[in-house]
């Protein structure tokens, strides 16, 4: 492309503050936005963009011709992309491909330092994410039957939410933020990470039990509308409340602290279907909570 048409495609979109390189790719010292333009393709070749890069709202395909550095965010939801190849290679700040075709994140960045959203895809691997995310990592309602090829290490959350899970095995080494894993078809939490800074979320699951949860949660933890009987594999440390409404065990007891779910294991108020009544009001009492004997009689054996 010779230099007069890119000056022009550069004035017609608004680029400012531009070097053109020798390779006919451009340089840009500031912000791209090519969003809301009806693009099939990027317009031009770029090499690196200091700023934010935006290409949301259009129909592109692929994203050849992006930068390969991008010292800001990079947005390209809202396309019809079914490749991330010729996408950029490293981006300082986020990069959002939520709402499009993707099959795959191979060709992806590999380097992203703050949040990386591919939600609304049809992922159903995350083979070609980046090793680590510096942010929020959200791949939620996608066809994921495996988190194979997540991130090791994310900084904030995770959102593997409402896809088609039945193991959280391939689960990142660690998570600074909250879990979230609600709406799968999970059986059991084994693979979840060893440490959840903030809360986890397996609500909506298809568990029978809590085993692989995770050591330590640092927030809420959640398990409603499972068909869970028992607290047995719940974290040893869980920073705020125990929430397990429409399970059997909720006949029992709904929302508690840490302290009560210590004593009612250690205490094993619950063994082979069987609630020790004695066991379990003295617990109760301690806690001023009450105890329903009818309800509980549904779902277990009284003794």
């Amino acid at each position: 492309m010779d230099v007069k048409k890119i000056k022009d495609i550069c004035k017609l979109y608004g680029i400012v503050n531009y070097t053109i390189n020798d390779d006919g790719s451009i340089d840009v010292d500031g912000l791209v936005d090519l969003s809301n333009e009806v693009l099939t393709e990027i317009p031009l070749i770029f090499n690196k963009v200091q700023g934010e890069f935006s290409c949301v709202d259009n129909k592109l395909t692929d994203l050849k011709g992006s930068p390969k550095w991008v010292g800001g965010s990079f947005y390209c939801y809202n396309n019809n992309l079914t490749s991330l190849s010729g996408g950029p290679e490293k981006i300082v700040g986020d990069f959002f491909c939520e709402s499009n075709y993707l099959t795959s994140l191979e060709g992806g960045p590999e380097s992203v330092g703050y949040d990386y959203d591919c939600s609304s895809n049809k992922l159903t691997d995350l083979k070609g994410a980046p090793r680590k995310i510096g942010g929020h990592f959200n791949c939620s309602n996608n066809y994921l039957t495996t988190l194979e090829g997540s991130p090791k290490s994310v900084g904030d959350g995770f959102d593997c939410g409402g896809n088609n899970l039945t193991s959280l095995e391939g689960s990142p080494e660690s998570v600074g933020g909250k879990f979230y894993c609600e709406y799968n078809k999970l059986t059991s939490l084994e693979g979840s990470p060893e440490s959840v800074g903030g809360g986890f979320d397996c609500e909506y699951n298809n568990l029978t039990s809590l085993e692989g949860s995770p050591e330590s949660v640092g927030g809420n933890f959640y398990c409603f509308n499972n068909n869970l009987t028992s607290l047995e594999g719940s974290p040893k440390s869980i920073g705020g409340n125990f929430y397990c409404r429409n399970n059997p065990i909720v006949s029992i007891f709904d929302k508690v602290d840490m302290d009560f779910i210590r004593l009612f294991k250690s205490f094993k108020i619950i063994k082979d279907g069987v609630v020790n009544l004695k066991r379990l009001k003295y617990i109760t009492e301690m806690f001023d909570l009450p105890i329903d004997i009818e309800k509980i009689e549904k779902y277990y054996t009284i003794k």
